[in-house]
C-alpha cells in the first residue's frame, strides 16, 4: 500500500484509511462486533494503517470496537478520533461542546476505550462558536505536550477557522465531505490547506455509497439509516444524480475497474496530501477500495471526468438544514 503525508506535518498514513462510523452507527443497526473486529484487522493485513472513528459514533461503542480491534497492532498504525459534542445520561446527543476543559475529559475518555497511550489525530469533529477556536487549539496543544496526544485536527472547520486554530498550534488534517458528486472544497478550502501545508481526509468519498452504483432510486434504507433525511438522498434526487454514477461507470468500464474505484482514484489524483477514509461492512468492498490505488487516471482521462462532471448538476442538499449549520464555520 502507497504510502502518504498529511501535510507538512510529517504524519505517514497508508493512501486510503478506514472510516469505522458505519459499523456502528449511522447506516442502520450496528453491524455484529467479532465480524467487524476482523474486517478492520483485514484491512491492516492489507496494509491500511489510518483509522478513523469518534466518541460520537454510537456514542462511545465505535472507539471501543476500534481499540479492541486495533490492540495487537499498537504502534503499527494511526488512530484518529474526535471530540467537540456534547451527550445525556442515555448517550443522546444535546448539542456541541468544546469547552478545554471538556476535551480534556473526552481526551482521558477516548485513551481508554481506545486502550492506547495517545491519540495519534485529535479532531474537533464541528467548529464551536461558544468557544473561541484559539482556546481549542490551546487544549488541544496542552494535551500534545504531556503526550496524550500526537497531531491536532479539524473537521468541517472553514478557511479562517483553520488559519485561527493553525496560528496557535499547527493543524494537521481537516476532514470534510469530499467527492466527485460534492466538491465546494475546491472553492477555497484545498488552497488554504496547501498554503499552510495541511493534509486532507475526505470523508464520505463514495458519496455515502450512492457512488459504489449499488444504490438507485428503489433503494430503500434501514429506519435508522441517516440517509433517510438527507435531501440528496430522496428518490426523485437519486434519480437525477445517476448521471454521476454513470460518467464513472463508463470511466471504469474503460480501464476495467468499478465506480467505487473510479471515484476513489479520482480523489486520490487531486493532490498528494489527500488520505480518503471509505467506510464499509464488507470485506469485498474493502478489497473493491484498496483497489483504486492501483488504478492510475491518465491526465486525458481527469480531463474526460471533469469536462463531463461539469455538465451534471447534482440534485439534492448533502444535509438536513439543521446539520447544515454546523459546517464550514
Amino acid at each position: 500500500m502507497e504510502k502518504r503525508k498529511l501535510g507538512r506535518s510529517g504524519l505517514e498514513v497508508s493512501a486510503l484509511g478506514l472510516g469505522c462510523m458505519g459499523m456502528s452507527f449511522g447506516y442502520g443497526p450496528p453491524a455484529d462486533r467479532q465480524q467487524m473486529i476482523a474486517l478492520i484487522r483485514a484491512a491492516v493485513e492489507r496494509g491500511v494503517t489510518f483509522f478513523d472513528t469518534a466518541e460520537a459514533y454510537g456514542p462511545y461503542i465505535n472507539e471501543d470496537l476500534v481499540g479492541e480491534a486495533l490492540a495487537p497492532f499498537r504502534g503499527q498504525v494511526v488512530i484518529a478520533t474526535k471530540f467537540g459534542f456534547a451527550f445525556d445520561a442515555s448517550g443522546k446527543q444535546t448539542g456541541l461542546d468544546s469547552r478545554p476543559e471538556h476535551i480534556k475529559l473526552v481526551a482521558e475518555a477516548s485513551l481508554k476505550r481506545l486502550k492506547i497511550d495517545a491519540i495519534d489525530l485529535f479532531y474537533q469533529h464541528r467548529v464551536d462558536l461558544d468557544v473561541p477556536i484559539e482556546d481549542v487549539a490551546g487544549a488541544v496543544k496542552d494535551l500534545i505536550q504531556q503526550g496524550k496526544v500526537k497531531y491536532f485536527g479539524l473537521s468541517e472547520a472553514g478557511a479562517g477557522t483553520i488559519r485561527r486554530a493553525h496560528a496557535v498550534q499547527p493543524v494537521t488534517a481537516l476532514q470534510s465531505e469530499y467527492s466527485l458528486w460534492f466538491r465546494e472544497p475546491e472553492s477555497e478550502t484545498l488552497s488554504v490547506l496547501e498554503e499552510l501545508g495541511i493534509g486532507f481526509v475526505p470523508f464520505s468519498p463514495l458519496g455515502k455509497g450512492f457512488l459504489t452504483g449499488k444504490i438507485d432510486e428503489k433503494t430503500s434504507f434501514a429506519k435508522s439509516d441517516f440517509r433517510n433525511v438527507v435531501p440528496r438522498f430522496d428518490a426523485e434526487n437519486r434519480k437525477a444524480n445517476q448521471a454521476i454514477v454513470d460518467l464513472l461507470g463508463k470511466i471504469g468500464a474503460k480501464l476495467h475497474a468499478t465506480p467505487a474505484q473510479i471515484a476513489l482514484a479520482w480523489l486520490l489524483a487531486q493532490r498528494p496530501w489527500i488520505v480518503p477514509i471509505p467506510g464499509t461492512t464488507k470485506l469485498q468492498r474493502l478489497d473493491e477500495n484498496l483497489g483504486a490505488t492501483s488504478v492510475n487516471l491518465t491526465a486525458e482521462d481527469l480531463q474526460e471526468i471533469d469536462g463531463a462532471a461539469a455538465n451534471i448538476k447534482v440534485q439534492g442538499a448533502r444535509y438536513p438544514e439543521h446539520l447544515q449549520k454546523l459546517v464550514g464555520r
